[in-house]
């Protein structure tokens, strides 16, 4: 499987977890402390507008990658914002050709492949992310989680990533014997054991109960 092939896997496996949400669902706590999962889905609505703008050569449009909110059902919002960005990423020659990504920097260029593998990475991460604030748990197929670990592998794990803005946490150390998607997710700073916490009024009131 090529790499926009994976890329497509990433971002269809998001929208299929995202399936499963209900509307009691969207104000639900994530592993992205500052988001609400409706925030989050409004974060990977915007990536995805920011590289389809990105691959029509729309360098100077920062505004594509800032999230607004989504009206009615968050997932028919991010639906469309799906479908923009596999139309892009589907245009001929896309692994070849320049992007300039103005949120993450301006003064350079990445080639294609490199472009598409951040965004790889990005939705492999946040399906993950997604699932874990509904309580369940995904595993993309191996081939995927070896692609996305080692594009994890070369992002710098350094004082950047201490910033307020930083995309990704200081990575954590694994246990021996870990396997291939939980060592991308500690390389980029997940606990793959991550769950929401618990409400502390509402146990103490459970523990009345009891």
């Amino acid at each position: 499987m090529d790499l926009l092939e994976l890329d497509r896997s990433a971002v269809l496996e998001s929208v299929r977890i995202l399936e499963s949400a209900g509307p009691i669902d969207w104000e639900l706590p994530t592993p992205c402390p500052q988001w609400t999962l409706r925030q989050l889905v409004e974060h990977m609505a915007a990536g995805h507008r920011g590289f389809a703008a990105a691959t029509r050569g729309e360098a100077d449009d920062l505004a594509a990658w800032h999230a607004h909110p989504l009206p009615g059902d968050p997932l028919d919002g991010y639906r469309e914002s799906v479908a923009a960005v596999l139309e892009a990423f589907a245009q001929p020659g896309v692994l070849v050709r320049e992007f300039t990504l103005p949120e993450i920097t301006t003064r350079i260029t990445f080639p294609g492949r490199v472009a598409v593998g951040f965004h790889l990475l990005d939705y492999v991460a946040h399906s993950w992310d997604v699932a874990a604030a509904l309580g369940a748990r995904t595993e993309p197929a191996p081939e995927l989680a070896e692609a996305a670990l080692a594009i994890a592998l070369q992002v710098p794990d350094d004082e950047r990533r201490l910033t307020p803005d930083a995309q990704f946490q200081p990575s954590i150390l694994p246990p021996p014997g870990t396997g291939t998607f939980e060592l991308f997710l500690y390389s980029i700073g997940r606990d793959p054991h991550w769950s929401a916490p618990k409400d502390p009024v509402n146990s103490q009131e459970d523990s009345h109960v009891r």
